[in-house]
């Protein structure tokens, strides 16, 4: 993988510079990449495109969380034009996502993409109180698509969880105080493969896993409620931990 870790200041460990720099075959990187359908000729250059979709990432990942969710990897309908994780479009041109202000379309696509994954996890996120209070990312940050097919989505490979091991770790340091929770079993193999235990694991809300998932974090939010404490100490022992 190429490029080292960028710090803007000495307390942030997020590795923006790694995050661009990743390039790999078969891997469009959001934050990096033009994509043919990035709506370039609407006048609002600065709204469009990789630059665009870094300011969004930036503005979401300026708080102090509660709550940080890990997925899987980037999708064609979400995070590849939105830049954030479990985020389309059409979530964006709602204005349903904290911290990101009023933007117009994306894509030159005739409808804008509205990924149902991304649906589900921001409606559980309101429904819940817990949208202004959480961090969106995934296990693999980029997006990996079938060979010949941008616009598919496909399981990162195990060589390419390892690539990614550097910027996922360094997001996890920058919201080492947040409750950690996988969402899937790709993301809990990867976040215990890097010695951190998340405080739950979710199921996927794809593939027929909404309801589930919804469930799933209704039970999570009563236990940030009640065990507030001693999930606070839990994290104090994960950052000491990853630190040291």
């Amino acid at each position: 993988m190429r490029g080292s870790v960028q710090r803007l200041g000495d307390d942030v460990a997020i590795p923006y510079e790694a995050l661009l720099d990743f390039r790999s075959k078969h891997v469009f990187n959001p934050w990096a990449q033009r994509d043919p359908l990035d709506d370039i000729g609407s006048g609002r250059p600065d709204d469009i495109g990789p630059r665009a979709r870094l300011a969004r990432l930036q503005a979401h990942f300026a708080i102090a969380p509660a709550l940080v969710l890990v997925g899987e990897a980037s999708g064609y309908q979400g995070c590849h034009f939105s830049g954030l994780a479990f985020t389309n479009e059409n979530l964006l041109l709602e204005q349903r996502i904290p911290r990101i202000g009023s933007v117009g379309r994306l894509t030159k696509r005739p409808r804008p993409w509205c990924e149902p994954s991304a649906t589900v996890v921001w409606g559980a996120l309101h429904a819940l109180g817990l949208a202004d209070r959480t961090v969106l990312w995934n296990a693999f940050a980029w997006h990996p698509f079938k060979p010949g097919q941008p616009y598919s989505n496909r399981p990162p490979t195990r060589a390419e969880l390892e690539d990614g091991r550097e910027v996922l770790d360094g997001v996890l340091d920058e919201f080492a105080a947040a409750s950690l929770v996988a969402v899937g079993q790709v993301a809990d193999r990867a976040l215990r493969g890097l010695g951190r235990t998340p405080d739950a694991t979710l199921r996927h809300p794809s593939m027929g896993g909404a309801n589930e998932f919804r469930a799933g974090l209704g039970a999570l939010a009563k236990r940030l409620t009640s065990e507030r404490p001693s999930l606070r100490r839990r994290a104090a022992r994960r950052r000491a931990t990853s630190v040291g």
